[in-house]
């Protein structure tokens, strides 16, 4: 290869153009940190008007701002640690519920197997009178009917069997659990809380906290709970 060729063929490094690395924005360079803060008050006092040099109340009122805004930006994160680390510990500790009964407010109770029955408790807050419990099925058949009689105020435990009027046992399903009685010589409707069984614990992202699971696909909140076990 000649001196011409070589001249053409050569090639010069330092002509060539290398990219430089692009940095991803993540955010931190919108902030403004206490050392960007100083570093902004420094140039603020270096390139003030020598016949208007800032007050010191204005001085010690910008610092205070920053300082106050800093200290609520830690408080929420913190804050928001310490809620994360709440609900962490609510959903271990309902963690133990699973494969227990609970008691909530509500008259639907469910049988996962035919005749298991149904339990719970009826809230009367005065004297009842001639108090009947209707068992209804899903169709909203009547398939049951209990006289239990006169009821003193208070919470009164109930349990059904599962079973028809004939004794035959009932198919697997949810029921809906009716009690009337005669109050103050008047019909009356009286509300039950029914005991569910929890099969799972589910942690909620939503600001729900922590959700029961429970038999029958019902889903209900850890402070709906009434009582824990029969």
């Amino acid at each position: 290869m000649n001196t011409l060729e070589s001249k053409q063929t050569g090639l010069n490094t330092d002509l060539y153009w290398k990219p430089e690395a692009v940095k991803v924005a993540d955010g931190t360079e919108q902030s403004l940190k206490q050392a960007d803060f100083f570093a902004l008050l420094t140039e603020q006092l270096a390139n003030q008007d020598p016949t208007k040099p800032v007050n010191n109340d204005q001085l010690v009122a910008q610092m205070t701002s920053f300082t106050m805004a800093d200290g609520i930006s830690q408080l929420n994160t913190k804050f928001g640690d310490f809620a994360a680390s709440m609900t962490s510990s609510q959903a271990l500790q309902a963690s133990s519920l699973i494969g227990q009964n609970v008691l909530v407010t509500g008259n639907i109770g469910h049988m996962s197997e035919p005749g298991q029955g149904v339990t719970g408790v009826i809230i009367n807050e005065e004297t009842s009178q001639d108090t009947k419990i209707a068992i209804q099925n899903s169709q909203g058949e009547v398939v049951r009917t209990m006289n239990i009689g006169t009821l003193a105020a208070g919470n009164v435990q109930f349990n059904w069997d599962g079973t028809d009027q004939d004794g035959n046992p009932l198919p697997a399903g949810d029921y809906a659990i009716q009690v009337q009685g005669d109050v103050l010589g008047e019909p009356t409707s009286l509300p039950t809380a029914i005991n569910r069984h929890v099969d799972s614990v589910s942690l909620t992202g939503a600001g729900q906290g922590v959700i029961l699971n429970l038999d029958g696909d019902v889903s209900i909140k850890l402070d709906d709970v009434i009582q824990i076990g029969n």
